[in-house]
């Protein structure tokens, strides 16, 4: 994480930014917006994922980093079990599914080796 500053520089950030956005666009949509149960869980989850990486940035220690990144990816695999819902129940198209499903895979892999960078710093430091 040399030269990385400030919690907006970090990849998994901005593209849980990004998957944020879809999830949002996508949950205002057709029978989806309808459901707002389901709807306002998937936004919560997407924005919990975004609210947890920056939260653990800024808490200083490289512990509390590593424990907010893990919720962040626990949010990220909530999120992917209500997208099964969502085209489940046909309120996404496969295609929106697929996007969306790539898009947080892509998240939980940046999460998961952001985490593994920070325990190397961690343990290199003891």
């Amino acid at each position: 994480m040399a030269g990385v500053q400030r919690f907006e520089d970090l990849i998994a950030w901005q593209k849980a930014r990004a998957l944020t956005k879809r999830v949002y666009q996508v949950t205002r949509l057709g029978t989806l917006a309808r459901d707002y149960g389901l709807a306002n869980q998937m936004q919560r989850a997407a924005v919990s994922i975004m609210a947890n990486i920056a939260e653990g940035f800024e808490r200083g220690t490289a512990a509390e980093f590593q424990h907010f990144l893990s919720v962040a990816k626990a949010s990220c695999a909530e999120l992917r079990a209500e997208l099964y819902t969502a085209c489940d129940v046909e309120h996404i198209t496969p295609p929106e599914f697929d996007e969306l499903m790539n898009l947080a895979e892509e998240v939980a892999r940046l999460i998961g080796g952001l985490r593994i960078s920070v325990q190397r710093r961690r343990d290199a430091n003891r």
